[in-house]
């Protein structure tokens, strides 16, 4: 794809296709997806720290997900996929400043160094941590044991982010989201990263997004439904994201 920008005339355009102006919600779209895109080729979020930290996300996705956990304010969050454990410490840091709600992860693999990170943390009586595959059926049991009679929980997948691993989480663990609450598949970008030097062709078909939309149409429960900002004075309404169309909301 081609793109033309010109910021004497303002202009932005795509392949042979007239340009839009510059500065314009529609020109900042553009920017942003190209931005994103070779952002994430270029390792971008694997930049920050969260509380000393590596919380390997796109900084944008982390103040909406605040957003959300503030308006939601869960009693537990499933996290699966712990990696470093920077998301782990940022939500028990949430939570530790709404004074309620702790963390259960999960990981194939708690490597040994990010394992001690997250205990020796001063946030870490908040955190529980559960090695193991996020949809083998025991891990599965020690995960809703961890829940136990929790009514508001809140589940991010960001572990595995293959579309059939995908689809098995969501069906794993959607019966613990109440009404209201979301399942969030992450990392639905690799759909639009097939092309780049670090993604692969498979990716066009095989990720996140596809597995949130073959879960909704078997499960009209739930729809795919980007949370509203709390927040907005532009003309701006898409979010700058790793994860589009990968919020499932519970809708009865």
């Amino acid at each position: 794809m081609h793109y033309t920008i010109d910021t004497e005339a303002g202009s932005i355009a795509v392949g042979d296709g007239d340009g839009i102006p510059l500065y314009s919600t529609e020109g900042f779209e553009l920017l942003s997806d190209l931005w994103v895109k070779v952002g994430w080729n270029e390792k971008h979020s694997y930049t920050f720290t969260w509380m000393g930290v590596p919380v390997v996300q796109l900084p944008e996705d982390l103040i909406r997900l605040q957003e959300l956990i503030h308006r939601l304010r869960p009693e537990v969050i499933v996290e699966c996929g712990v990696a470093h454990g920077g998301g782990s410490i940022f939500y028990a840091s949430l939570f530790k400043a709404m004074g309620r709600g702790r963390v259960v992860g999960v990981d194939i693999e708690i490597r040994p160094p990010n394992r001690a990170a997250i205990e020796q943390h001063p946030l870490s009586e908040l955190i529980t941590l559960i090695e193991g595959s996020s949809v083998d059926a025991a891990v599965v049991e020690q995960v809703e044991r961890e829940v136990g009679g929790a009514e508001n929980v809140l589940v991010l997948l960001d572990s595995n982010h293959l579309r059939d691993h995908v689809l098995a989480e969501l069906e794993a663990y959607h019966h613990l989201v109440p009404v209201g609450s979301y399942i969030v598949a992450m990392d639905g970008i690799m759909k639009d990263l097939a092309d780049t030097p670090r993604g692969e062709p498979s990716w066009r078909d095989d990720n996140p997004v596809s597995a949130a939309e073959e879960f909704v149409s078997r499960h009209p429960e739930f729809a795919i439904e980007q949370p509203s900002w709390s927040f907005n004075e532009s003309e701006l309404r898409e979010n700058i994201t790793h994860s589009p169309s990968g919020f499932l909301r519970r809708i009865r």
